[in-house]
């Protein structure tokens, strides 16, 4: 082992306590320059995500509320100048936000607390650019706390965007000034809200009043999020959550979540935070493989780093009226549904509130009838009391469980795999779930679907990776016999769930 691979490792283990090295040491690997290929993917079987990632990546999907300053500006970027009396919704109801959000299925919300105009939806202590110099409550009002407070008493999870760019603060371009205004108004944030359970950066820079971009430095940032709220993903520009590349709500085709860390030899680890890694990952983070075996075998290193898929319900990311009759259909959503939360990401939807402070109703009517599909397609997984068989499956029952934390497996070190299930009687579907268990890591690599036509095995679908859940369509087949076949995976297979479904009206 080199040198410096062993320092870091020694770094590490003196400075991470036992329980918390325990719990968390999985979520990266360190690459030997004498490991063999099929060392290094032993290694990327068994990496495995965080407590709070694996937490975030149950959520399936997420919801972004844009508002502020540029809601009653009708802009997408403020330029930091704007009067704090123009901000004044007559009717902010931000139990009505989060009651929408967690009748459409919505488990999660972030909210922009200060995005780059620096107008701050709580009555920060370091500026004058805030809710408390608008007329809004007689300037005594406090958006975060309202949403936070309805969230919380509601049972989501809530997070914060607090743009790391800001138009207005004159300290901006100066690096030290401004880091340190930053990490006042994290604190706060972090500090007066109660629990925060993701806090969401993207790498917006531009320059300053003295014509110079600051240098952000994330990784403060990073450790004092895991000193103030432990349990928080740290999103996009973080080393928890990766931007999935677009903002069209869709993800790959193979999205892996164990990828190349190839500045594993930089990270900063903090004894004040913690004790957790605060590096983000560098390189591509946006190609169209990231994490295959050709990606993987010259890696430094390889980290448990999964995609968040990011999209508006509307063409903008805050409202504006003229776009009431623009907002995304239910089937539309449904599409991106299949394409990020089907396909090992997050979604994150935004909804942005209206200008008297409320959900407007055509978001309203598109995230009903979303919700509406989901449960109808769902309701009834088809491969339901189907018999079981696989002549080297260990705990085949436990597709059928709907139980997550249960998963077949293979025995000794078979990495291929046959499936068959019985379905007793001829069953009409056009969708197919998979599920691998995470928390053993990801593994699949190909799979094939077939079912039996009453001379041979015809194909009906395939693919590469699983993660989380993958959703795959395809014309509708009748069949009584279906067969799943695992073709290569990383070690043995943990497949958690198996599930045949027919799409409503189609």
């Amino acid at each position: 082992m080199p040198s410096k691979t062993k320092s870091i490792l020694l770094f590490l283990t003196m400075l991470l306590s036992p329980a918390v090295y325990a719990q968390q040491a999985n979520n990266y690997v360190i690459i030997n320059k004498t490991d063999s290929e099929q060392d290094i993917i032993t290694k990327a079987a068994n990496v495995t995500p965080a407590p709070r990632q694996l937490r975030w990546q149950e959520l399936e999907f997420t919801a972004f509320l844009h508002f502020g300053m540029n809601t009653f500006t009708n802009r997408e970027w403020g330029d930091g100048k704007e009067d704090p009396k123009l901000f004044n919704p007559t009717h902010l109801d931000a139990a009505q936000w989060v009651r929408t959000c967690k009748e459409a299925g919505i488990k999660q919300v972030i909210l922009t607390a200060k995005h780059h105009d620096g107008f701050c939806l709580w009555p920060s202590k370091y500026t004058e650019h805030s809710v408390k110099n608008s007329p809004w409550k007689d300037g005594k009002g406090d958006v975060v706390k309202e949403v936070a407070d309805a969230c919380h008493q509601q049972g989501i999870g809530f997070g914060i965007y607090l743009s790391p760019w800001d138009r207005n603060n004159p300290d901006y371009g100066d690096t030290e000034k401004y880091n340190a205004y930053f990490l006042n108004q994290l604190t706060e944030l972090l500090s007066n809200y109660g629990k925060v359970d993701e806090v969401w950066f993207d790498g917006a820079n531009g320059e300053g009043p003295n014509g110079k971009k600051p240098v952000y430095h994330f990784n403060e940032w990073y450790a004092l999020i895991r000193k103030l709220q432990p349990g928080a993903v740290i999103a996009i520009m973080g080393p928890d959550v990766r931007w999935v590349g677009t903002e069209t709500g869709y993800g790959r085709e193979s999205e892996w979540s164990v990828v190349p860390a190839n500045n594993l030899d930089q990270l900063t680890v903090t004894a004040n935070s913690q004790h957790d890694i605060t590096f983000k990952p560098q390189g591509d983070m946006t190609g169209n493989d990231l994490g295959s075996r050709d990606k993987i075998k010259n890696a430094k290193g390889l980290v448990w780093y999964p995609a968040e898929a990011d999209v508006s319900i509307r063409p903008g990311w805050f409202y504006h009226d003229e776009q009431n009759d623009k907002v995304k259909s239910p089937e539309k959503l449904m599409d991106i549904y299949y394409n990020s939360a089907g396909k090992n990401c997050v979604l994150l939807l935004n909804i942005p509130p209206d200008k008297e402070g409320l959900i407007n109703e055509s978001d309203i009517k598109a995230l009903q009838g979303w919700k509406k599909l989901r449960d109808d397609i769902f309701k009834e997984n088809l491969l339901k009391g189907a018999t079981v068989k696989c002549a080297n499956g260990i705990n085949l029952k436990a597709i059928l469980d709907d139980n997550y934390n249960t998963w077949f497996t293979t025995r000794g070190k078979d990495s291929s795999s046959v499936i068959a299930l019985d379905l007793k009687a001829p069953k009409t579907f056009d969708l197919l779930l998979l599920q691998e268990n995470i928390s053993i890591g990801q593994r699949v690599e190909k799979f094939t679907l077939e079912y039996w036509n009453g001379k041979d095995w015809a194909k009906v679908t395939e693919g590469t990776t699983i993660g989380y859940k993958r959703l795959l369509r395809f014309p509708a087949i009748t069949a009584d016999k279906v067969r799943l076949r695992i073709e290569s995976s990383r070690l043995n297979p943990a497949i958690s769930t198996v599930g045949l479904y027919k799409q409503a009206g189609i």
